[in-house]
């Protein structure tokens, strides 16, 4: 009897194993089940580790990429493949953020009850929400110069334009080992760069909120001040500066002051408001954190880390964000690149839709912080350098640490019909308003006569 009680009794151990595993696997296929079947060794979607159904277009329905059973057909243009390239990717999966990589499920067709079957075989339509022509301009504009450029409707969440630099054509992808550097990185959406003096707009931010003299405050700028027995240098004596001045001048050495008056404490609590240190979910793909040091000693490195330099680092897809957050009132829609998936390239299944982020600047300061940006255009970029765009901007240059510097151009405009924030970095430029400032103005440009 003890002998069938224990045999009765391992039969029940195996059999809620067995359920237990039965249990497990169906988890990991409702989880996992769309990498699995999208895996390159599924030959009914794949032809020598080619993806053969599927197509991705722009906005605009302009042919990005076709997927058939000889190969991928990639538009006929270089310069908009070269453009589009990391918004589309290659067919080996060369860029994460590729949507040939990233959205393979949507373009093969795949659910949980029928997984990759269809009956006409052809997998379905992604219409993205970027526009490849204003893309084209954006790496025309870059030329030769690496670097990023990304604009995105803060109303709707649409991005518009994103080219990162340097590019490649898809069509013949060149190997890794041979690859300029960066080259398979979408450094809008996967980098994270010294910001420079576009940080200052946080420090501001938190001056106007912090510091309650700050409508009165002042400071003279010799073009050298010294914290703590160490010297911050300026890019000239500016001399008398009230708070719009300095913003507008980017004055370093007023600026290194307001980080050690305002502590690292306080810088940091504004940098996690902005959503500047989190990760944003652009439609399953995850853009990298940004990452900052403000020490709590008042020192030579707080004073670096408010200007933007030190251990700072932003990605460029939260910072855009952050833009059009101050260009909202507070909160922005989150960004998506999916505007439209299609079966047969005929019915929508998906329809890209505004998600609104949570609030990550004060509806009062983002005001008063915008018209500060104005400034910024009036008395130190030229708007004649902007004809018909109403532009809210902050430039920076940012140390490398290898004898150059990058630089920037944010913003945005102030436009019900075109609300849009854009973001623009050059890898080895002059001046921020001088070499990004001129890409942005191209790139908006083009999105606007549209």
């Amino acid at each position: 009897m003890a002998k069938i009680e224990k045999r009765a009794f391992l039969c029940l151990i195996v059999s809620l194993a067995f359920v237990l595993g039965i249990l497990f696997y169906i988890g990991e296929l409702v989880v996992d089940g769309d990498d699995w079947a999208t895996f390159y060794a599924n030959q009914h979607i794949y032809h020598n580790g080619q993806l053969n159904v599927g197509a991705i277009y722009d906005r605009d329905g302009n042919l990005l990429v076709e997927n058939t059973k000889k190969g991928p057909v990639y538009n006929e243009d270089y310069e908009n493949r070269v453009a589009n390239v990391h918004a589309v990717g290659d067919c080996y999966g060369n860029v994460a953020t590729g949507a040939q990589y990233a959205f393979r499920s949507d373009l093969v067709g795949y659910n949980f009850l029928t997984g990759t079957y269809s009956i006409s075989s052809s997998g379905r339509s992604i219409y993205l929400s970027i526009d490849s022509e204003a893309n084209k301009e954006a790496k025309r504009a870059l030329g030769y110069s690496d670097g990023l450029v990304g604009v995105y409707n803060y109303k709707t969440g649409e991005i518009l334009c994103m080219v990162s630099s340097p590019g490649y054509d898809p069509k013949n992808p060149p190997s890794p080992d041979q690859a300029a550097s960066g080259t398979y990185i979408n450094k809008f959406m996967s980098s994270t760069i010294t910001p420079g003096s576009i940080f200052k707009l946080v420090t501001t931010e938190a001056a106007l909120e912090q510091k309650v003299d700050y409508d009165s405050w002042t400071y003279t700028c010799t073009g050298k001040t010294e914290i703590n027995g160490e010297i911050v240098h300026c890019t000239a004596a500016h001399g008398y500066q009230d708070k719009d001045a300095a913003l507008a001048n980017s004055c370093n050495c007023a600026y290194a002051h307001l980080a050690v008056d305002l502590g690292g404490k306080t810088l940091r609590k504004y940098v996690k408001k902005a959503g500047l240190d989190s990760s944003y979910d652009v439609d399953g793909i995850q853009t990298a954190k940004g990452s900052f040091n403000f020490p709590s000693e008042s020192n030579i490195n707080l004073s670096w880390a408010g200007i933007g330099q030190f251990e700072d680092q932003v990605n460029p897809l939260s910072y855009m964000v952050f833009m059009g957050a101050i260009a909202n009132g507070g909160e922005a829609a989150m960004p998506y690149l999916v505007k439209d998936i299609k079966v047969e390239n005929a019915f929508s299944i998906h329809k890209g839709k505004a998600v609104m982020t949570d609030e990550l600047i004060n509806s009062n300061t983002a005001s008063l912080l915008a018209k500060m940006m104005k400034n910024n255009v009036k008395k130190t970029y030229g708007e004649y350098n902007y004809p018909g765009l109403d532009i809210y901007a902050k430039s920076g240059t940012a140390e490398r640490g290898d004898g150059y510097a990058n630089t920037w151009f944010t913003g945005f405009l102030k436009d019900e019909e075109h609300p849009y924030a854009f973001i623009v970095c050059v890898e080895k430029g002059a001046t921020g308003a001088g070499t990004a400032g001129p890409i942005a103005n191209r790139v908006l440009q083009s999105l606007v006569s549209k």
